[in-house]
Formats: C-alpha cells, structure tokens, sequence
C-alpha cells in the first residue's frame, strides 16, 4: 500500500512496516471490541448486571484502542484499514463464539480474547522499538497496560467461586 508523503524523520521503509504492525493491531482491537459487546448482549446469569456493564466498558476501551492505533497509522503516512472486512482478514482473534450464554462462558472467551490481544501488542512494542520508533512503541504500552487490567478485571470473575 501506498504511503502519503510527510515530512516524518522515520525513514520510508520503516513507515512501511510500521503501519502494516499497527494495522494488524489495528484489526485485532477492532475485532476485540466486536467480542465484547457480543458477550455484552448475550450475556445471562446470577452476574447478568455487573458482567454486561463490564463487557460494555471493555469494548468501548478497545474502540479507544482501535483510535489510536488507526491515528497513529496515519500520522505515519499510512492508510488505516479499520473497517469490518479489513479487520476480519487481517486479526489474530479466534471467532467468537455465537452459542454462549452462561456468564462463565462469556468471561472464558473474553478472558481469551483480551490475552491473544495483549500478546499481539507486546509483541508489536518490540517490533516498533527495533525500528527505532518510540512514540509508536509508546502508544501500543499505552494500550497494553490498560488491557491488561481489563483482563484482570474480567478474570476475576473465573476466581469468585474459588
């Protein structure tokens, strides 16, 4: 894919590959808060309120994400691809399941998701670091610091019981 002409100091080819990390992210948070606000209208259960509030606050964070992934892609003088099919292709996020009703079920699968997710992320901060963007890098520890405690905060309710 084309990039846009700037006058960003990163040389081109970095660019480049850059936008094609944070674009995969960028499908990954995409996807992620699609999955959230699955389990956030189908969720059922003793825990029905308190699940559904959460899932709603995990998607609306990982449409955060998605933002500043996508603006950062840009700011690089790439072209963000956001949309739904774009996303589908290129994510690293298992599909999620459509017969789930239970809150454990729903926690299970979010749980899954926000991990594959923080994983991807990580792994896209040492990419960015090697490629001598920092503020990229900055970005992504931005995002997985806060997923990470989204995931803290919906395995907790795996360990209620226990």
């Amino acid at each position: 894919m084309a990039m846009r002409p700037t006058r960003h100091d990163l040389p081109a080819e970095a660019r480049a590959t850059l936008v094609s990390i944070l674009n995969e992210r960028l499908a990954d948070a995409v996807v992620l808060a699609t999955h959230a606000k699955q389990a956030h209208w189908n969720v059922r259960g003793p825990s029905f309120i308190a699940l559904h509030e959460l899932f709603d606050d995990v998607a609306a964070k990982a449409h955060g994400h998605a933002d500043l992934i996508a603006e950062r892609a840009a700011a690089l003088g790439g072209v963000a691809l956001g949309d739904a099919r774009s996303a589908a292709a290129r994510t690293v996020l298992a599909d999620y399941p459509a017969d789930i009703v239970s809150g454990n079920g729903h926690v299970e699968a979010l749980a899954g998701a926000l991990g594959a997710f923080a994983k991807g992320v990580r792994g896209s901060i040492a990419k960015a670091g090697e490629l001598g963007d920092e503020a990229s890098a900055d970005v992504l520890t931005e995002i997985v610091r806060e997923t990470d405690q989204l995931l803290w905060f919906v395995e907790a309710h795996l360990h209620a019981d226990r």
